[in-house]
């Protein structure tokens, strides 16, 4: 697997920030489109399993902040748990594709995006119940918000992230993983 510069990772990182602030306004027209579809998920999850963890974490907490500066979306209530969530998406995106390495990079990326998927709610869950609303947060919320409520968006991630990672290897944009048909 060739590697990508540093350059290349931080423009793509940059890019996947400017999308958390484009995406979650095409879906404002749509009511509660943020908490179903999660628009500003995908991202940060891209450019965790993409760029790798630091550029992953960084997009996952400077995505929400920049966009809650410009659009007031999310609004400052949600923002902290928010920050928590996608910088978790982007960190352990990034740390599992960097040590999964199964030959076939569907697997690799399912096994990093689900693990990455579960960790981030859970930990700002967590956030939630113990410092941002410590005693008014319950596991019934917690299931609602991030699973039920959730769930198109969680279909949506499953679905067109490891194909969009297909697809930018398949252009060349980013460097091939696997050399031969292992996808």
């Amino acid at each position: 697997m060739n590697r990508m510069s540093s350059v290349k990772k931080s423009i793509i990182t940059a890019a996947c920030i400017a999308l958390c602030v484009v995406l979650p306004m095409a879906f404002h027209a749509i009511p509660n489109a943020a908490s179903i579809y999660c628009p500003m998920h995908v991202p940060a999850l891209l450019c965790g399993l993409v760029c790798g963890w630091p550029f992953g974490l960084l997009c996952g907490i400077a995505g929400p902040f920049l966009s809650s500066l410009l659009t007031g979306m999310p609004p400052m209530a949600y923002l902290p748990a928010m920050v928590v969530e996608l910088a978790a998406y982007g960190f352990v995106a990034g740390l599992l594709m960097s040590v999964v390495h199964t030959r076939s990079l569907y697997a690799d990326l399912y096994i990093s995006l689900v693990a990455a998927l579960v960790a981030g709610r859970i930990l700002a869950g967590c956030a939630k119940a113990l410092i941002f609303s410590a005693g008014k947060y319950s596991l019934a919320a917690w299931t609602t918000s991030y699973f039920i409520t959730a769930l198109p968006g969680l279909v949506i991630q499953l679905a067109l992230i490891p194909s969009l990672v297909f697809a930018l290897e398949k252009a060349r944009l980013i460097p091939v993983r696997y050399d031969g048909n292992e996808h």
